[in-house]
């Protein structure tokens, strides 16, 4: 069985015990939170479901942050230069269970 679902903008295909990364999500390091945003579910029998009620339930493995991003900003025979960087916050979740009620 497996779901897409949605969250911070962007779709994720899950099934049970796959981890995902997505956005930082304010929670500690353990702590089980739900997904409610399910579009769809698909069982192993190819039945697809769409239910309004059905919820992912996910652990919090991790927050990390990511890779730096450097941002170079430049006027050309102006001699003006700026060097920025930048790292994404992250958070790593492991799917426990997906719930069509």
């Amino acid at each position: 069985m497996f779901a897409f679902i949605k969250h911070s903008g962007k779709q994720f295909k899950v099934s049970e015990g796959c981890t995902i990364i997505v956005d930082k999500i304010s929670a500690e390091k353990g702590e089980v939170i739900d997904i409610n945003e399910v579009t769809l579910i698909v069982e192993e029998n190819l039945s697809i479901q769409v239910n309004p009620k059905a919820k992912v339930i996910c652990e919090v493995l991790d927050q990390k942050r990511g890779k730096k991003i450097l941002v170079l900003k430049q006027r050309p025979k102006k001699g003006y230069r700026r060097k920025k960087g930048h790292r994404q916050d992250y958070t790593k979740l492991l799917v426990k269970q997906i719930q069509s009620l």
